[in-house]
């Protein structure tokens, strides 16, 4: 079981807040995090292992791409508080916004399946 410091340590960086925000609602694959949070790749891959080694999220891989989503096993301590930023996390501007470029058309025609 991941330590609770392990936890605390993945939640306490604005970009992997914004990450698991995108992932609120399902899958999403590195190339799309990599765009809305304008990241370079070695970036987003260090940040989602540090929310993956802490037990927040998990991966998929289909090709060359990686897909993440939220952990359905996660700890209990992780669940209970991945409970209230999925209810803080959408009424902030800059997660609004990031939800919103997720959803645009031109940012998920990206051909990463």
């Amino acid at each position: 079981m991941k330590t609770t410091t392990t936890l605390f340590k993945a939640l306490a960086h604005d970009t992997r807040l914004r990450i698991l925000n995108l992932l609120l609602d399902g899958e999403v694959c590195v190339c799309h995090i990599m765009e809305i949070l304008q990241l370079p790749q070695s970036t987003a891959s260090r940040h989602l292992g540090i929310l993956k080694n802490a037990g927040l999220v998990m991966d998929r891989r289909s090709g060359t791409w990686v897909h993440y989503s939220l952990a359905p096993q996660m700890p209990p301590p992780a669940m209970q508080i991945l409970d209230l930023l999925g209810a803080h996390l959408p009424t902030l501007k800059t997660c609004q916004a990031d939800r919103a470029r997720l959803a645009e058309p031109e940012v998920r025609r990206k051909q990463c399946d």
